[in-house]
């Protein structure tokens, strides 16, 4: 309570007392009366020892907000002059830093002033030494013009014709020379080449052919997969003859085999294992003979739904079988059982073109290939156009067929009208773009590389990679390329590709070299 209320109750008290000393006695009143005006002295100077107090905290509460105020602020003037004091300082080390740099500049101008005048007379030299140069040639070439009594064009022609018969000469030799060398080893040369081109194809081709991937739901059941002390992956590997590879690869394991069908039989045993959660090594084995019960059947059910759309009829059953294997098989990364329908019908609707038999030539056609899927070892060693021509004679297939199937690679002489017709059908669909040896990103891929390798030579103005990457057509500038340079040009981007690029076949490199003269009749 403050001076002000104190003062204001007292004087209510006052008023108080006269109203009561005038319903009371007079003694009464009086003693009331003094009474009241000393509660009220007391109030009044109780009051006012508050209020003095109030007035000091406030004022010692203030002094200290002061002092605070004043703290923080000496706080932030020396942080700012710390700060200033690191400015200038940095200020004077990129001065002293740019004083050294021009310093280091003018020294390198000074040097190249001085190489620039050395240059200078150096070429003044030089010019004069080509000028007398070119004063003693024309010297010579007068001198030698009135010896021989020719012109210089006209010893130049004489000079060209002469070295043209001598070269056509020495290049006949050569020629000749080089045939009868290559007579003699072309086989082994050719042996060379195929090695070659095994070694630049083979492994992109195992990695795409001898894999498979897997997928799991979580990398929870990789443990199960590999088993106590890894004796469950051990079985799954011994029944399958598949190598399991488990590693980082986030829920996915990979199956590695050369042989399509037990790769297979390793996916679909471990999918079954996964889905029923049972994995033990009694269990794996059990698994792995019912799939491999299950692919027969259905190696068998996929060979006789071929035989049927293609409207075969009395193909014997391991025939059958075979064609149903060959879904398991691929050819250069192409799907052997879909190469081998594509060959069919193209067998069947050529012979029809051409008045032949087109059931016998789809026949043909299905079965061109079916030795590349041998059931024994033994088998491996002979080629495969052989030994489908002995399986298509064990299991009584016409003479016909067989030719076709044992000439189709020129393994033995064709002796009948449907043999070159596999063989051409057999071409048709392995060359297509994309079919073999590479996928199609590859394939777009490295026509796009023919296109810039062209483009990397100066005066081309168009470069077109067609007939699937065998040939690469050049447009080049008219101004730019004369017909000489555009010979020269087109072995030059022959050479360039077959050192930089890797591709089947041969590339075929033409340069085109246009001339227009165009006027407007008004």
């Amino acid at each position: 309570m403050d001076s002000a209320t104190l003062i204001i109750v007292a004087i209510i008290g006052i008023a108080v007392g006269f109203a009561i000393a005038k319903f009371m006695e007079k003694g009464k009143a009086s003693k009331i009366l003094a009474n009241a005006k000393r509660e009220a002295d007391t109030i009044i100077k109780n009051a006012k020892v508050e209020g003095e107090n109030i007035k000091k905290d406030k004022i010692f509460q203030a002094k200290e907000k002061f002092l605070e105020l004043k703290a923080e602020h000496e706080k932030v003037i020396v942080s700012k002059d710390k700060k200033i004091n690191e400015a200038v300082k940095r200020t004077r080390d990129k001065e002293s830093q740019v004083s050294s740099e021009l310093a280091k500049n003018k020294k390198l101008n000074d040097q190249l002033s001085a190489k620039i005048k050395e240059v200078a007379h150096k070429e003044s030299i030089f010019e004069k030494k080509q000028a007398e140069l070119d004063k003693l040639h024309r010297n010579q070439v007068q001198q030698l013009e009135v010896i021989s009594g020719l012109s210089a064009e006209e010893a130049k022609g004489q000079l060209l014709e002469s070295l043209k018969e001598t070269a056509k000469t020495d290049a006949m030799a050569y020629i000749q020379t080089t045939l009868e060398e290559a007579k003699l080893t072309a086989q082994q040369e050719a042996k060379k080449i195929v090695i070659n081109t095994i070694q630049r194809i083979g492994t992109e081709e195992a990695v795409e052919n001898c894999v498979s991937v897997f997928n799991l739901e979580s990398d929870d059941v990789k443990g199960r997969i590999i088993g106590r002390e890894g004796r469950n992956i051990r079985a799954l590997e011994a029944a399958t003859g598949v190598e399991i590879i488990v590693d980082d690869t986030p829920e996915a394991i990979i199956l590695s085999c050369f042989d399509s069908v037990r790769r297979e039989v390793a996916r679909l045993s471990l999918h079954k294992l996964v889905t029923d959660g049972r994995i033990h090594p009694a269990r794996i084995e059990e698994i792995v003979k019912k799939t491999e019960k299950q692919i027969e059947q259905e190696i068998v059910e996929v060979g006789k739904r071929a035989v049927i759309d293609l409207g075969i009829h009395g193909l014997h059953p391991e025939l059958v079988k075979a064609v149903g294997r060959m879904k398991y098989r691929s050819s250069y990364g192409q799907n052997l059982l879909q190469h081998s329908r594509e060959v069919a019908k193209l067998c069947g609707v050529m012979a029809a073109e051409l008045g032949l038999n087109p059931k016998l030539a789809k026949r043909a056609g299905l079965l061109h290939d079916i030795g590349k899927v041998p059931n024994t070892e033994a088998e491996v060693e002979t080629p495969h156009a052989i030994l489908g021509m002995q399986w298509a004679e064990k299991y009584g297939e016409k003479p016909d067929v067989c030719n076709a199937i044992g000439a189709h690679h020129d393994e033995i002489e064709m002796n009948t009208l449907i043999s070159p017709i596999v063989q051409v059908c057999d071409a048709i669909s392995g060359a297509r773009p994309g079919a073999r040896r590479q996928v199609l990103d590859s394939y777009i891929q490295r026509l796009k590389d023919l296109e810039d390798i062209a483009f990397g030579f100066g005066g081309v103005q168009k470069a077109y990679a067609i007939q699937a990457g065998r040939e690469l057509r050049v447009i080049v500038e008219s101004e730019k390329v004369s017909d000489d340079k555009a010979a020269q040009l087109s072995f030059e981007i022959s050479q360039k590709i077959q050192t930089d690029m890797t591709y089947p076949g041969q590339v075929k490199v033409t340069v085109i070299r246009e001339t227009r003269s165009v006027n407007v009749a008004k």
